[in-house]
């Protein structure tokens, strides 16, 4: 959940970390800091809040040096504050460490480490692992085997890194489980380690990615990794294609608005060179079946959490109405614990934008343990869940910085929609069936790129009802999901209270709640279910309530019964929640705009949830 970032070389350390903490600062914003070594010393600069408290320490006592790690935090153990920020000094200064994750058995470690005479200068758990790497360079050890023995007695999952005065030209990372991601980035006479590509790849394009228990020592000209037992491992280094411009905010007034508006780039990529359009075939490179193998399927689980959990809602109508094939939407954090019974010749297939979101890794590893195959749709580039998969389709949707995701949501979408075509091809569906689904694919992105065109209607919308309380949010079928993540928007980024529900379900309770105070968003295309929608509809009005509608093009019927309505282009009803999320993402953003919310690092809220 926290964002790291290390560097060693010829140039000052401090402006690469502070830059690189900038570009993670998405991850964590409860506090922030750097640690910075040269002549002998290690000066550590730390503050709470966000980066910019950082940026104003270092400007009245400014650090120099060629080495250095830094760290934004987001509170596990210990409350926001600036003896509780990172990195974390061991007791006679020897060395010091950034870290992310939670050591589960960090009490009897402090109380064992206590009882040696070691003492405590914060309330964190990330404070016993620095304590133990200095007690076992006191005995005699390299910063390397010190770090390696002292993870041998944390419990839990983590990232670390970590530098010491006793080899002052030395770097060591860690990762054990699924704490998060740590990236090696390979530079020309420096060398950089992060939690996350965006905080290096101004710098450089080459990057390994280490494994759980795994560790990197790295110094200026290069790097050697090794599992924690000890044994040497070679690791592959990828060029990264993204671009430094992908991670800025451009013309933007926020990342979020950013991402929104890029969605028809991102949807035309997530197609590109998968979709045949001439052929009328679907590849997917990195997740190759076979005929046979695909006709003996019997299920696909799809495991995720959050707005990803609503993307698999929307997949498994997708997969069951195109390869009919049973499918299944389950929440990564309640998967394991259900004791789910996999079959054989099932698949279970996990969704995460980041690919280390730690439940989603647990429900992967919990079906991997019962036999299944294990597929995985992410976007981040070598991340845990692209290597623990036996396949996995890339969302290509670049970097995405605001913490409420947007573009990789639709992404995932239409990673599904090309995935339930390419099971029904491999399964034996008719060419002119498959053929038609394809074509369906090749007007996606145009009629993206209308819906956002309309961006000021939403925020018109806004200053209208920017000022609610509550919101309802209703939605049937393949849109019903939709619902869900509309009303997840609009709590994240505004902070205002909303709840998504099937709108059959409305006469068992939320219909209570209906009156001219509480603004019910209707999702209301032509699709099979469209007049039992327009029925909902009339029940609100006819109950005093507000109704904004999200109809299709040309639907006039419905400008008579809502109060609002705004228009997406007619298309596949399996495609329209692509377009159905885009009103959702651009009305939270505008209201929460007009709130002076903090679009793109709401309060308690961090892009990769790494911990339990």
């Amino acid at each position: 959940m926290c964002g790291i970032v290390g560097y060693i070389g010829s140039r000052q350390a401090a402006p690469i970390i502070l830059e690189g903490l900038r570009r993670l600062e998405y991850r964590g914003y409860d506090s922030a800091g750097l640690a910075v070594m040269e002549d002998g010393r290690i000066e550590v600069r730390r503050d709470v809040g966000k980066l910019t408290n950082l940026e104003r320490l270092l400007a009245e006592q400014p650090v120099t040096g060629h080495v250095g790690i830094g760290h934004t935090r987001w509170a596990t153990h210990g409350e926001p504050s600036q003896r509780n920020a990172h990195p974390h000094l061991s007791m006679n200064g020897q060395v010091v460490v950034v870290h992310n994750g939670i050591v589960e058995n960090f009490l009897s470690l402090r109380q064992e480490l206590e009882a040696e005479g070691v003492h405590f200068n914060s309330e964190t758990d990330t404070e016993v692992i620095v304590q133990l790497i200095e007690r076992y360079l006191a005995a005699g050890y390299d910063l390397a085997e010190a770090t390696r023995r002292a993870m041998h007695h944390l419990k839990g999952a983590h990232a670390v890194v970590t530098m010491s005065l006793q080899q002052p030209g030395v770097l060591v990372g860690v990762r054990i489980g699924n704490a998060g991601g740590l990236t090696v980035g390979v530079g020309e006479g420096e060398m950089f380690l992060a939690s996350d590509i965006p905080a290096i790849l101004e710098h450089t394009r080459h990057m390994t990615f280490l494994d759980s228990r795994q560790m990197a020592v790295v110094t200026q000209d290069g790097f050697s990794c090794f599992s924690l037992d000890g044994t040497p491992v070679t690791k592959a280094i990828q060029a990264i294609p993204w671009d430094t411009v992908a991670a800025e905010k451009g013309e933007y007034r926020h990342f979020m608005q950013k991402e929104i508006f890029e969605q028809a780039r991102s949807v035309t990529d997530t197609i590109r060179g998968r979709a045949d359009f001439e052929r009328g075939r679907i590849t997917l490179e990195n997740l190759e079946i076979s005929p046979e193998a695909a006709r003996r399927m019997r299920k696909l689980f799809i495991v995720a959490c959050g707005t990803s959990w609503h993307a698999a809602l929307v997949g498994r109508f997708m997969v069951e109405s195109i390869a009919r094939l049973p499918a299944e939407a389950d929440i990564g954090s309640e998967f394991r614990y259900r004791d789910p019974i996999i079959e054989p010749d099932s698949t279970v297939l996990a969704i995460t934008q980041s690919g280390e979101t730690v439940d989603t890794l647990a429900a992967m590893e919990e079906a991997r343990s019962q036999g299944a195959r294990l597929w995985s749709i992410v976007n981040v580039i070598g991340s845990q869940a692209q290597r623990l998969a036996d396949g996995y389709i890339l969302m290509h949707a670049g970097p995405e910085v605001g913490v409420a995701s947007t573009k990789a949501f639709t992404a995932s979408l239409v990673d599904q929609y090309l995935l339930a075509c390419y099971l029904a091809q491999q399964r034996g569906m008719a060419d002119g069936r498959l053929r038609a689904l394809i074509d369906d694919l090749a007007r996606l992105p145009d009629q993206v790129g209308r819906v956002l065109d309309h961006a000021v209607e939403y925020e018109a919308l806004a200053a209208e009802f920017y000022q609610a309380s509550n919101f309802l949010y209703l939605g049937r079928g393949i849109n019903y999901p939709i619902a869900l993540e509309g009303a997840l928007k609009l709590k994240e980024i505004s902070y205002i209270h909303a709840e998504g529900y099937p709108a059959g379900e409305m006469k068992h309770g939320p219909i209570a709640l209906i009156d001219e105070h509480m603004p019910v968003l209707a999702i209301a295309v032509r699709d099979r279910v469209y007049d039992k929608m327009v029925s909902q509809i009339e029940q609100v009005k006819a109950r005093g309530g507000t109704v904004i509608a999200l109809a299709t093009e040309g639907d006039e019927v419905i400008r008579d019964k809502a109060d609002h309505v705004v228009y997406v282009p007619e298309a596949s009803p399996l495609l329209t929640p692509v377009l159905t999320a885009l009103p959702m993402q651009l009305l939270a953003y505008y209201i929460a705009v007009r709130r002076g919310c903090d679009v793109d690092q709401p309060r308690n809220l961090a892009k990769s949830v790494t911990v339990e």
